[in-house]
């Protein structure tokens, strides 16, 4: 199994702006420790800044998790857009395309994505404009299109949203969508767990569901959300990690960040991880997965 000294966490934002106050990295270190946030400048780290972080600061050997679908639904339709002529076949090549789509578009936005007179049909949006390809997987109702890692949480006691949908506190389309223009700027830099195979040595990057980790750590379903320094290190107990120093509130996508950086920390060495059952190499190349979903 690869070798990481690293445990970077990355809890993401699709908001529109430059900088934002609900992205948030923690590391945490093999040898033990508590885990620790990487400070951001004084108004909040951009997308940009980040991808330059991974493109040129990140720490040998680091598992990169990042908050965020790395993929759209595939398998349930046998495509991302069906019945589009120009619907991508991989992953990698979704994540070019909204590249092209957003050229121009500052920050990492993914709006001419959405708004794309050939994509828009396919997201829900504010305003009450629900594209109508929207409930294109029949079986999934008003939710939308889920991937296979998705009924794989749900199956867990989780609660995953559609990344076509945009509307909603709890949604992580923007956020995915965001995130597919990062990882498409890194050029092949890092290994993009599933969607890559695994390497011998390095770095790599992988999809986390923080609310995953936050279950393993004991919160109860619904209850995730960690806004004090108590809580937070009862989680991290739990997690076999030490204590951050501090007391009163704590915003929750540093806690997030660092809960989510002790726990792949603690389950990186777990080969069941790497081979959930479902996991089949057209999902990889085209969904991905979510690391820790079994």
């Amino acid at each position: 199994m690869i070798h990481f000294d690293h445990f970077l966490a990355i809890d993401w934002s699709g908001a529109a702006g430059e900088r934002h106050k609900g992205i948030a990295m923690a590391l945490a270190l093999l040898e033990g420790g508590a885990p620790v946030l990487i400070d951001p400048p004084a108004r909040g780290w951009s997308r940009t800044e980040i991808l330059e972080f991974l493109r040129d600061d990140l720490p040998p050997r680091t598992l990169v998790g990042m908050d965020l679908g790395i993929a759209l639904p595939f398998a349930d339709c046998g495509a991302f857009f069906p019945r589009l002529d120009r619907s991508p076949n991989t992953a990698r090549e979704l994540w070019e395309i909204i590249d092209i789509t957003c050229e121009g578009e500052p920050h990492c936005g993914a709006n001419s994505f959405v708004d794309h007179p050939d994509f828009a049909p396919y997201f829900r949006r504010h305003g009450g404009r629900e594209g109508d390809r929207f409930r294109d997987d029949p079986t999934q109702g008003g939710r939308g299109r889920l991937r296979v890692t998705e009924h794989a949480q749900a199956a867990m006691g989780l609660k995953p949203y559609s990344n076509f949908n945009l509307v909603g506190a709890a949604q992580v389309g923007k956020s995915s969508l965001t995130g597919m223009r990062v990882l498409h700027g890194l050029k092949d830099r890092i290994p993009v767990w599933p969607i890559d195979p695994l390497p011998d040595e390095g770095s790599v990057i992988c999809e986390i569901y923080t609310s995953l980790a936050a279950k393993e750590a004991g919160r109860a379903p619904g209850k995730s959300k960690i806004r004090d320094f108590g809580e937070l290190n009862g989680a991290l107990k739990a997690l076999d990690a030490r204590p951050v120093k501090g007391s009163g509130a704590i915003d929750d996508h540093s806690a997030d960040a660092l809960i989510t950086a002790a726990w792949l920390r603690k389950v990186h060495r777990e080969p069941e991880r790497w081979s959930p059952k479902d996991l089949t190499p057209e999902i990889a190349k085209t969904e991905g997965w979510t690391f820790g979903a079994l």
